[in-house]
């Protein structure tokens, strides 16, 4: 992908898909419910993904990657963009970002600047999609219909906001920061996708400017040449392409933080099918999940051998304690041993063994956060289809 030094994706307008010599159709996979049926391409820098949308592009991890280790891959991490308009070229000797608004000393930063005047720092940390899973809600709801692949574990590299804001110096008064990416609406009267974090949040050391993710330079389609990385909150907030950082001395009502992105404003952010909702809240921290990765629906194990069963659990922030493992059913739940501690806003592995009988066995997996968020067994409906976290299940046979 680097040509002289630039990032070029397609022609004008970032059309990704209009130039197929950079989108290869590879196979159809189905994701496991109704209308599953998806074709995986492969976009640059990427391996072969599962297309949700081309414009704009929208790009799902095939789950046997999270069995491969901790850490996602770049070329498999998933994309997710709102606007069509992406930029068709990024010069990292001409990018700029510029922080502005309610602050005492406006800047305009390289990236050469924000790597040498500014602490670096690192952080392990999920990006996941406010409506991973959003295909297996029931009743189904409108988006995009995901299975259990918008989400990705990367070991992020930049500099903490707060010393950029420290160094432009936030004026008495300021309520939110607003965050807005190079991507760009394709049409007159589309909003542009801006969101906004409160200054206490913004400034708190771990919300961060990344130009790196697991050790390299951002791949284009994750945000390249800078990001906003928010650790435990969902990708919503994690502006791509990032450019303008401005301080508020008010609320921000920006279409997606007053209108898009909502949740109910109750202690489930959850409804009743049919409900509306009297008050909602803009969407925030996640929920605690965990998967079971090592076997897929219907694989088969030995009967009468011991299998390794292994996954994944994370929470917004909330360290996870526990992992709970049934094999029949809920009738019984075993406690599975924890791995590699990556830090709080990270994927922490888990592995069990267990013995199966010959026959079919419903696997269920449940987290436990250290304050005690503990997933629900039964699903929690909502009409955008955010925030699903219910305890998945994987039936396997044994023979």
């Amino acid at each position: 992908m680097p040509i002289d030094r630039r990032y070029f994706i397609a022609g004008a307008g970032g059309a990704l898909l209009g130039a197929g010599r950079l989108v290869r159709a590879a196979e159809m996979t189905d994701l496991p419910f109704a209308n599953g049926a998806r074709p995986l391409v492969q976009m640059p820098q990427k391996r072969p993904l599962i297309l949700q949308t081309s414009r704009p592009p929208q790009l799902e991890t095939p789950f046997s990657v999270f069995n491969e280790g901790l850490l996602t891959p770049n070329d498999a991490f998933f994309v997710r963009y709102h606007l069509s308009g992406l930029p068709p070229e990024v010069d990292p000797r001409t990018f700029r970002v510029t922080v502005g608004g309610h602050v005492k000393r406006p800047l305009k930063l390289s990236l050469a600047a924000l790597k040498r005047d500014f602490p670096a720092t690192e952080l392990v940390a999920v990006n996941q999609c406010s409506g991973n899973g959003r295909g297996f809600m029931e009743p189904r709801v409108g988006g995009g219909q995901l299975g259990n692949g918008a989400m990705g574990n990367a070991r992020w590299r930049g500099v903490a906001l707060r010393h950029v804001l420290e160094k432009a110096g936030v004026r008495a008064g300021a309520r939110q920061v607003t965050f807005n990416g190079l991507d760009n609406p394709p049409l007159d009267g589309i909003p542009d996708f801006v969101k906004a974090l409160d200054i206490d949040h913004a400034a708190n050391g771990e919300v961060m400017l990344a130009w790196s993710m697991n050790g390299e330079d951002l791949p284009y389609l994750n945000g390249y040449p800078l990001r906003l990385v928010v650790p435990g909150y969902y990708g919503t907030y994690w502006v791509k392409h990032l450019h303008e950082i401005n301080v508020v001395d008010e609320n921000f009502d920006g279409y997606w933080m007053k209108t898009a992105y909502r949740v109910p404003d109750n202690d489930c952010h959850c409804l009743e099918p049919g409900q509306k909702a009297d008050r909602t809240v803009p969407i925030s921290r996640f929920n605690v999940r965990s998967f079971l990765t090592s076997h897929a629906e219907g694989d088969r194990v030995r009967a009468g051998a011991l299998s390794e069963l292994r996954g994944i659990a994370f929470a917004g922030g909330d360290p996870v304690r526990r992992v709970l493992v049934s094999a029949d059913g809920e009738r019984t739940w075993q406690e599975a041993r924890l791995g590699e501690d990556m830090g709080r806003y990270a994927f922490r592995e888990w592995r069990m063994g267990h013995t199966f009988m010959p026959g079919r066995h419903a696997v269920k997996v449940r987290a436990e956060t250290a304050s005690g968020e503990i997933q629900p067994l039964a699903q929690r409906w909502q009409p955008a289809g955010y925030m699903r976290n219910m305890v998945e299940t994987v039936t396997v046979e044994a023979v």
